[in-house]
């Protein structure tokens, strides 16, 4: 099984979200569905970006890095070219 660290991209605020799944395909689904009452607000989201490790811990470390100030700026530097085409 891997864990998978994930960035969504809400359409509604522009805005980022950073979690961690075993299954990403169904944490999508509960995002979009409002199943997730802290981002149900926030709908729709897009998975922009994803990473995959085999161990829990590891991904929990990334996804900490993620949610720093200095890893949204190394992310939204690596996908400045494909977040321009989203706000179109």
């Amino acid at each position: 099984m891997f864990y998978y660290i994930y960035i969504l991209y809400s359409l509604k605020d522009h805005k980022f979200y950073t979690g961690i799944s075993h299954d990403l395909r169904k944490r999508l689904k509960e995002h979009n569905s409002g199943k997730n009452i802290s981002t149900s607000y926030r709908r729709p989201f897009k998975l922009i970006y994803y990473e995959a490790y085999p161990l829990k811990r590891d991904a929990q470390a990334r996804e900490v890095y993620l949610k720093t100030s200095m890893g949204k700026r190394v992310l939204k530097k690596q996908l400045s070219n494909y977040l321009l085409t989203l706000d179109r």
